[in-house]
């Protein structure tokens, strides 16, 4: 059985761990979502159902069914086994999450409950965590109910199951409730399966209570949540930072190359994340991610930004190959780091004011947003002005050569105009009108360098005549109006020279790793909001319907799709996918005035 990316997430916005259909553990990382994955069998040569360490399974013996689902409204995922005899049972997986003492409590920790459904059922547990990237197993000692493993972080497993059959790999017969905790390297105190059930009745009332908040549109309802509690689970809480996806190196194509690591904070993906989340009123994640804002801002005081930093507001994030990985299907290599962060991708600037926009106006917020805030984001709007036609390396991160990208001098424009409506609702005219002008004064020139009179469309780069799929987001970023001649008719080109069947490229030119093998999810929800805005409200429905169609059984999506196949590719679950299904849902969802 080769590794795939029909996995279900778990996690509590402090770990996360990534489950197959047959409930093994293959991706987690400790002691950050950053860290050293103590499961990795996703990424090693062995697959899942043998690998000898990065993995835990919890192995039915003769099984031949698997069925998985997520408990209601919850990230707390219910896997059910049965073998060739009738015998089944039920793990359930999650990472406990509630709150305690009036604060959260995200414990490092990942709780396991196997218990019995049917007969006697015959398992074995392997539970072998990796160190340095899967170089070797951690080690381990054992007492008489846990075993310590000797990982990045240290780690006790407590359990009322044998603690010999796991150090073994005993075969041996299910008949009672079993729990398995693995946490921090402390005595468990309490009793176990008491304390286990209350965690999980504590984190199921946690997420429900958190979705019960969300403003979800009428249709299409299940897939929406599930996407806006996996755009949480990408949040790491402590500091408001959101990942770009949970996993590192799987390949945007086969054999590719095209294989980063994703799990970093990169300002333009979270300011999507936030904005989807943001349209479904869930507003702690924005306030959390904008303190995370604040402190990247104040850390920069020449300007400059980068594109991307660590979940703990790391600027350096080395990149580098690890060789102990085979990577995922085999296909190497296994980057660690992301040398983005050297970039210089003049987007950023618009993101960091667009995220930060609501707070002037959104009164619900603990912390609205003030003048002190203006006043620091006005060194953003300066760098925007000052870098907006300069070239940059673009939102899709070309590493060998640099123009001025349509997408990033919009995006400026988009930081000069917000700061404008900011300076009028807090009552600045004379700040306001110099945003007004610096912004008007940038459209001018964006229009008229941006259009290709000749080809009669926009281009990618001004004074260029490529073709990029981020031109839709003129539409987002209000530069544009749907009906503006100018937007249908480079609409109509990107779809000639983009589109393929249900499926858009991001550019089909060449860069540095050849021609683009597969489409970008995210693309494809742009072009659906851009169908429904033009008025080609019935085709937006059916595509948007075809994508749900591509999602894994866990009802997420990765990056990259194959064109014909639909297979997923890419890091994985990506929140530029998710947030693009949450946009989309709420854009063309019937109104919830139609019920009758």
């Amino acid at each position: 059985m080769t590794a795939s990316l029909d996995l279900a997430p778990i996690g509590n916005c402090a770990v996360s761990a990534l489950v197959d259909r047959c409930g093994r553990f293959v991706w987690a990382c400790v002691p950050r979502v950053d860290g050293d994955p103590m499961f990795c069998a996703l990424l090693s040569e062995a697959s899942p159902a043998e690998a000898q360490t990065g993995v835990w399974a919890i192995d039915l013996i003769d099984q031949v069914k698997a069925e998985q689902q997520y408990e209601r409204n919850t990230p707390i995922l219910v896997t059910t086994l049965e073998d060739a005899r009738g015998n089944a049972l039920e793990i359930v997986d999650f990472c406990p999450r509630f709150r305690r003492r009036n604060r959260p409590h995200r414990p490092m920790a990942f709780v396991r409950i196997v218990r019995p459904l049917k007969g006697a059922p015959r398992i074995r547990v392997r539970l072998n965590p990796a160190v340095d990237y899967g170089a070797h197993a951690a080690a381990r000692t054992s007492g008489s109910n846990h075993i310590r493993y000797l990982a990045t972080s240290t780690l006790r497993l407590t359990t009322n199951a044998p603690v010999s059959n796991i150090l073994e790999q005993r075969v041996f017969r299910l008949e009672a409730e079993t729990v398995f905790f693995l946490g921090p390297d402390e005595e468990f105190g309490d009793d176990l399966i008491a304390t286990v059930r209350a965690m999980r009745d504590n984190t199921r009332f946690y997420w429900r209570n958190w979705v019960r908040m969300l403003a979800t549109p009428l249709e299409w309802q299940d897939s929406i949540i599930r996407a806006a509690i996996t755009l949480k689970l990408c949040v790491y809480e402590e500091t408001g930072a959101i990942v770009a996806a949970l996993t590192t190196s799987i390949p945007e194509a086969p054999h590719s190359g095209r294989n980063w690591d994703y799990r970093f904070c990169w300002l333009r993906d979270a300011y999507y994340t936030v904005q989807a989340l943001n349209r479904l009123g869930a507003a702690d994640i924005l306030e959390g991610y904008l303190g995370y804002l604040r402190n990247i801002v104040d850390a920069t005081p020449s300007g400059r930004i980068q594109p991307v930093y660590g979940i703990g507001m790391e600027p350096i994030l080395q990149e580098g190959e690890v060789t102990s990985l085979a990577g995922y299907r085999g296909m190497g290599p296994v980057r660690v780091g992301n040398q983005a962060h050297e970039h210089h991708q003049h987007d950023v600037y618009g993101q960091i004011v667009l995220s930060t926009a609501q707070a002037f106006y959104d009164t619900r917020l603990f912390r609205p947003a003030g003048m002190d805030d203006f006043l620091a984001l006005e060194s953003v709007g300066e760098r925007a002005y000052e870098v907006y036609d300069k070239p940059d390396a673009g939102l899709w991160e070309f590493r060998n050569r640099a123009a001025p990208h349509t997408y990033s001098a919009i995006m400026c424009w988009a930081a000069c105009d917000r700061l404008a409506g900011a300076a009028r609702k807090l009552g600045a005219a004379a700040r306001a009108e110099h945003w007004r002008r610096r912004a008007d004064e940038m459209r001018l020139t964006i229009e008229r360098e941006a259009w290709n009179a000749k080809l009669g469309r926009f281009a990618a780069t001004l004074g260029g005549d490529e073709m990029d799929a981020s031109l839709l987001q003129a539409l987002d970023t209000r530069f544009l109006a749907a009906d503006d001649p100018r937007f249908m008719a480079t609409l109509a080109q990107l779809e000639r020279d983009l589109r393929r069947g249900n499926y858009v490229l991001r550019y089909a030119a060449e860069d540095d790793f050849g021609k683009p093998e597969t489409a970008f999810n995210f693309c494809t929800f742009w072009l659906i909001e851009a169908l429904y805005l033009v008025g080609r409200r019935a085709e937006a429905r059916a595509l948007f319907e075809h994508m749900l169609s591509r999602r894994t059984s866990a009802g997420l999506l990765s990056e990259d799709c194959d064109l014909v196949t639909g297979e997923a590719w890419g890091n994985y679950p990506q929140t530029y996918s998710l947030a693009g299904m949450i946009n989309c849902a709420v854009l063309l969802s019937e109104g919830w005035s139609t019920v009758r």
